[in-house]
């Protein structure tokens, strides 16, 4: 499949796109106020510890503390747990050798690490919402081949690698060229690289740990000891496979940085890397700020006519499929089925286009036929296999519901380029214009039988003061007759619509 990567780069903000057949399929964005950390080194403080959460809290330099496991802990060479590659999966006979000598349980945490405690933390999940980083003491630095894990001392090889004579090819490289006292991971664009491309991978990864230990035992926590690349350089890294034809790019500096680059890890790259010229603005050219805007929508239109509605929540995104304007030609049975297999292959790309994690439950239009809900399961199956997330489906139930899980490794986009909206505070809604009109005539009535009060007024948002005053005008005029008191509405345009105050004359 044909993929493109296209690259909008300003002072302020990089964009990067990925495209796949013409349509974008991830959408990466870091700002220069609002860096991403993820996979950045600190020598961090644990600031408390919490047997009953078995973590610690740990200063590393941040708004929030970052969030630090027991598991996440390394204590010797080859304990606990082994540092993957992001998107992708360890060889099975690393991992089983890994775990070989394993001890029978985790240690506690007050056991190994205690307040006050320095050491040396990596980013694996940025902070989201409420939540600060979560860190690991397992280092690994990632590089355009391979991955250093300096505390292991085996080597790993990515099991997308699927043909086994170029999987032993290169680990009889590696082993021959790491050395003694580090691990490395074979990442998948490594498939075909050369001894000496890999050698020079190892002797820069080497240099960077070095570098790290360097800081690390001459600054005074909480102090950072290593950043990653930026988005565009990483995209570069770790998204260009084969299958990437081109990489299109509309700042000249950035177009620089990114040859500066490719000329030193990846020269067979040179000639897929183009500088735009044109006058429209690369996203609005390629289509891309259309599909932004339609992925913060609810609401995703489906070719046929059916639609998909998406709903995000703190801990759960809910996906409901429609038939919509779509009538079929058939049978309703071949409609729904017609609608669900389209909606699956867009459901798979909106997930990655939008980022969402977590628990994904989607509600495909019910199917009688068995046969029909494992075709549409196959087909959103495989439809997955692409997203570099790692994702857990479970067969389409005889509800129609989807039941899933994707690795949330960054906040979602809506997360990224939105915030909660201050109108409703995240509520998704706001009281109808009718019912803030009954509140405030419940509030009127409180005081409308007092002797001392001759008469109310009413301050409200201009469009509540609208429905007083023509469809609700009959309530109005039944509680002044009935009171003999005088009720005035007046507005007040910096009102929030469900603000408003009630006043009494005495």
């Amino acid at each position: 499949m044909s993929s493109e990567l296209i690259i909008n780069s300003t002072p302020e903000e990089a964009r990067v796109a990925h495209l796949e057949q013409s349509d974008v399929v991830e959408l990466y964005v870091e700002r220069e106020k609002e860096k991403g950390i993820v996979g950045n080194v600190y020598k961090g403080k644990i600031v408390r510890v919490l047997p009953g959460m078995q973590a610690a809290f740990v200063d590393i330099g941040l708004e929030k503390a970052a969030f630090l496991y027991a598991a996440d802990i390394h204590e010797g060479p080859d304990s606990y747990t082994i540092p993957l590659d992001e998107g992708e999966e360890g060889d099975v006979e690393f991992e089983r050798a890994a775990r070989a000598g394993y001890p029978a349980r985790v240690p506690l945490i007050q056991e190994i690490v205690h307040e006050g405690q320095e050491l040396l933390v990596q980013v694996a999940k940025a902070p989201m919402g409420t939540k600060g980083a979560r860190i690991t003491t397992h280092i690994a630095i990632a590089g355009r081949n391979l991955v250093l894990t300096p505390y292991y001392s085996r080597v790993g090889v990515s099991r997308r690698i699927d043909n086994e004579k170029e999987r032993q090819r290169l680990r009889k490289i590696v082993m021959e060229a790491k050395p003694q006292n580090v691990g490395l991971i074979v990442r998948t664009v490594c498939a075909n690289s050369s001894r000496k491309q890999i050698a020079s991978d190892i002797e820069y990864l080497l240099k960077q740990w070095e570098e790290i230990r360097r800081i690390a035992e001459t600054a005074k926590a909480p102090a950072p000891a290593y950043s990653d690349l930026s988005l565009t350089l990483r995209t570069v890294r770790d998204l260009v496979t084969e299958d990437i034809e081109r990489i299109v790019v509309d700042s000249p500096e950035e177009y620089d940085r990114i040859m500066r680059f490719v000329n030193t890890f990846v020269p067979r790259l040179r000639s897929a890397i183009e500088l735009y010229k044109g006058k429209t603005p690369i996203f609005e050219f390629y289509g891309i700020e259309e599909e932004i805007r339609k992925a913060l929508n609810r609401k995703v239109w489906l070719k046929s006519g059916g639609y998909i509605i998406t709903d995000e929540a703190e801990a759960l995104v809910s996906i409901d499929v429609n038939t919509g304007r779509f009538v079929g030609r058939k049978n309703l049975a071949d409609t729904i089925l017609k609608t669900n297999l389209e909606a699956a292959v867009e459901i798979a790309r909106q997930l990655r286009l939008r980022n969402c994690g977590g628990i994904i439950i989607v509600d495909f239009i019910d199917m009688d036929n068995s046969e029909d809900r494992e075709r549409v399961y196959r087909i959103f199956e495989n439809a997955l296999k692409r997203d570099r997330s790692k994702t857990n489906i479970l067969k389409i139930s005889e509800l129609g519901l989807l039941e899933m899980t994707r690795k949330r490794t960054r906040e979602s986009l809506r997360r990224t380029l939105g915030t909660q909206c201050p109108y409703c505070d995240g509520k998704a809604y706001v009281k109808s214009k009718t019912t803030i009109s009954y509140d405030i005539f419940r509030s009127i009535m409180k005081d409308l039988h007092s002797e001392e009060i001759k008469g109310i007024v009413i301050y409200v948002n201009p469009e509540v003061a609208e429905t007083l005053n023509t469809t609700e005008r009959p309530a109005m005029d039944r509680l002044r007759r009935t009171s003999m008191k005088t009720i005035t509405v007046k507005i007040d345009p910096n009102f929030h619509l469900e603000q408003f105050d009630v006043f009494a004359l005495k």
